[in-house]
């Protein structure tokens, strides 16, 4: 379990002691249930990690849109619902290049606008080769907590834990054209052990991808 699971877990258990002891067990079971609940929710199970060329899912839930974007990105969404695990994980080994932090609304994150206009953090993972990944914790309509656990300049490992999203949620993960997408919509997916993705080029900077990590592309290549 994650350390913000115990917190949850400590303070329902605690307020279901004090109000059990002065009101009786009926009236503190909801509390023990809701944390029960956030036992499991925060739990934080081991993944075995694929090696090779991949770019792995950062997040478990399903596969809710593989979309083309402008000069040969490919943006693929994943949805969240509030019983999968929400740890997330880097989909690929490198450095951490950029954290943008954008405010915004909190829509039902399985909606398609969701990835543009709702709260989020926008992680930026370049490789010693060039390759550059983009994903996006993103806020739901529940989830309304984001949680980063690296800084700029970090070095990371595929399938490593970057952070969580309380409760509902998304994550999106940006492509360049080098990469072979091998999820369709309706998967499942599950954090740092499943393949989105199969290196099948050169590495190919874009402007597009540059937009979306808000740098210029001379100051992100290697």
């Amino acid at each position: 379990m994650v350390r913000d699971g115990i917190y949850y877990f400590l303070a329902f258990t605690t307020a279901g002691v004090l109000i059990s002891a002065f009101l009786g067990p009926v009236f503190a079971a909801p509390l023990f249930l809701v944390a029960a609940f956030c036992a499991w929710f925060f739990r934080d199970p081991e993944r075995p990690l694929p090696a090779g060329p991949f770019a792995l899912s950062p997040s478990d839930g399903k596969v809710v849109a593989v979309v083309p974007e402008p000069g040969g990105l490919t943006r693929i969404s994943i949805f969240l619902n509030i019983f999968d695990v929400h740890v997330n994980r880097s989909p690929i080994s490198g450095v951490i290049s950029d954290i943008t932090y954008q405010q915004g609304k909190f829509l039902v994150a399985s909606r398609e606008d969701a990835s543009s206009d709702n709260e989020q953090n926008i992680i930026t993972v370049r490789a010693n080769d060039g390759t550059v990944v983009v994903f996006k914790q993103i806020a739901g309509l529940i989830a309304r907590r984001i949680v980063s656990y690296k800084n700029v300049g970090d070095p990371i490992q595929a399938g490593e834990r970057v952070g969580l999203i309380k409760f509902g949620s998304r994550c999106d993960v940006i492509l360049g054209p080098e990469w072979r997408v091998e999820v369709k919509p309706g998967q499942r997916v599950s954090a740092g052990s499943s393949i989105l993705a199969r290196r099948a080029g050169q590495v190919a900077w874009s402007n597009e991808l540059a937009a979306v990590v808000g740098k210029e592309p001379a100051l992100c290549q290697t």
